[in-house]
């Protein structure tokens, strides 16, 4: 039996798209399970794909599945819709299978609406999605053949919607096979669950407010396995990654000592970091904590379920940047209460914990969140209202106090608040004096300097970049020889086309890194521009089969004639 798992495309089109973009972890797991149990497994991500039909009529064609499960948020869930009725067309025996944060809580939407979905499995997915696919292997899902004895699943009996008693959670997450065996991601996760209770998230309700943990040696073994096939970069998705320090701190100790040279990004909360802990994570690639901040309102914070105080949210900003890691900062506006004053509460906040990255959003209500039932019964309404196509409820829409031009405003007042600041916070870092940590001090500066002078930062906005890029660069080198902060400052000498300068920077460079292509590809860049097409040619011929270099390459030849 082949099984197919998609996560299909959003509603919406986005300008940052990394918020949805990843498959799911839980849909790798789903299918490693699978794999093990001989299964023949395809997971395909179809995100940006909503405009061509034809492309996703001709993929279903050629994989020929017998059953497909989707992972169903409430962004993706029309998606879901209209390629499980392109699959029926293709086939109309196949059985589409519905899983995820949204099709828990909407299951009986779904199945009263949409007769492609068969089944909707409920909560944690692996142990009834195997028991699901065992059913229909055997034959049983035909007619209204109805799978007894599943638990966490829903179906129709009699052309109803009915679902069976919530499955079991999986006690020992260490028990489900590791999906590095048999896919290749960046995304990983430590835990499953948190104990927060946050009344705009759906995470308290779907796992019980209950977290189970892998072993540091899953985790770990996970990484390199990864590591093997290429990643070097992760990003931990664990809503509260640092809640056991001493399994943090044996996690880090692993890293090391198996000489994996990665980065990561993690996610924590202000309440739960310590310097021991945020030092043996910088040393083991950590290079940037995202915190839910949320508001500079206590008043707000607490509407929210946060529970946290302005003394730990300062705390844990100011100790995860003095160890070299950038503290992301999450904040919502628009929340019930917002006003100018709490708006102004909020950017005084941020002065006060200077982020180096900051995430706004408008809050949404979702199924499965306390936000959102307590809208229901306000309302009077039903989950029918997400047959409208729409990915959300903002909440600002069900609020008479808040108006669109009030969120507006609020929204452009707090990015403008915040690039104003940029340059001071970056110019503020204070890091921590231990030479241990010099080698990724120099980094963690590098990096940031190229934020400035060549990412997200190089914008009108942001007052100065270049400046503060080189400012950046040149504290990197006061830690050690870095050659991104070599790099850097030799780029920034090409954007004023001072090659001469240029060069001196790249040359010092390829002196200590003689084997960093960037570096070459610099020089040879200027060198280009400085007329000096053999000494040009050296540099790129040093770049093995790069696309670019290869053009420069023929370009040098001519010139050389």
């Amino acid at each position: 039996m082949k099984i197919l798992l998609i996560y299909p495309y959003c509603l919406e089109n986005r300008i940052h798209t990394e918020d949805v973009s990843v498959v799911p972890m839980g849909l790798y797991s789903i299918g490693a399970i699978l794999k093990e149990n001989g299964c023949d497994v395809k997971i395909l991500n179809l995100q940006g794909w909503a405009q061509t039909p034809e492309k996703i009529k001709d993929l279903l064609k050629e994989e020929k599945s017998d059953i497909i499960g989707f992972s169903i948020l409430n962004a993706n869930r029309w998606g879901g819709i209209e390629i499980a009725q392109v699959a029926k067309e293709i086939d109309e025996n196949v059985k589409i299978v519905f899983g995820g944060v949204s099709a828990t809580y909407l299951w009986f939407h779904f199945l009263s609406y949409f007769p492609t979905v068969d089944y909707v499995v409920l909560g944690e997915g692996e142990k009834s999605f195997l028991k699901l696919v065992r059913f229909l292997q055997e034959g049983k899902g035909e007619g209204e053949g109805i799978p007894e004895g599943i638990d966490g699943l829903a179906f129709r009996r009699d052309g109803e919607p009915e679902c069976s008693p919530e499955a079991d959670l999986i006690s020992e997450p260490d028990e489900t096979p590791n999906p590095a065996k048999y896919f290749t991601y960046t995304h990983l996760s430590l835990t499953r669950g948190c104990p927060s209770r946050c009344t705009f998230c759906g995470s308290p309700d779907f796992w019980k407010n209950k977290v189970r943990f892998h072993s540091a040696d899953y985790f770990v073994d996970q990484m390199e396995m990864l590591h093997r096939k290429g990643v070097s970069h992760f990003y931990v998705s664990d809503d509260i990654f640092t809640m056991q320090p001493r399994r943090v701190i044996e996690i880090c100790r692993k890293i090391i000592d198996r000489n994996l040279d990665i980065s990561w990004a993690a996610i924590s909360k202000v309440s739960h970091v310590d310097e021991e802990m945020l030092f043996w994570m910088r040393r083991a690639g950590c290079m940037q904590i995202s915190y839910g901040v949320e508001s500079g309102s206590e008043k707000i914070r607490n509407v929210l379920g946060k529970n946290i105080t302005f003394e730990q949210i300062e705390k844990a900003f100011r100790l995860t940047q003095s160890f070299g890691i950038m503290a992301r900062a999450y904040f919502i506006y628009g929340s019930p209460g917002e006003t100018w004053k709490s708006i102004e509460e909020t950017i005084a906040l941020m002065k006060a914990i200077q982020p180096l990255s900051v995430i706004f959003y408008i809050l949404a209500l979702f199924p499965g969140t306390l936000l959102y039932e307590t809208y229901k019964k306000k309302a009077g309404i039903t989950d029918d209202i997400w047959l409208n196509p729409i990915e959300d409820i903002l909440y600002f829409q069900v609020d008479p106090e808040l108006t669109q031009e009030m969120i507006l405003s609020f929204g452009k007042k707090l990015r403008e608040s915040f690039y104003d600041s940029l340059p001071d916070f970056a110019r503020s870092l204070k890091l921590i004096d231990d030479e241990r940590l010099y080698p990724r001090h120099a980094d963690f500066f590098s990096r940031l300097g190229m934020t400035f002078s060549h990412g997200d930062y190089e914008i009108d906005e942001v007052s100065g970049h270049d400046g503060i890029a080189a400012e950046l660069f040149e504290r990197a080198l006061t830690y050690g020889d870095d050659p991104r902060a070599y790099l850097g400052l030799g780029l920034l000498s090409q954007k004023r086309r001072d090659h001469g300068k240029a060069m001196e920077w790249f040359s010092r460079g390829n002196e200590r890194f003689s084997d960093n292509l960037p570096l070459h590809m610099g020089a040879g860049v200027s060198l280009m521009n400085m007329g000096e097409f053999q000494k040009a040619l050296n540099h790129f011929e040093c770049c093995g089969d790069d696309p670019d270099a290869r053009n420069y390459i023929d370009e040098c030849r001519k010139r050389i004639g």
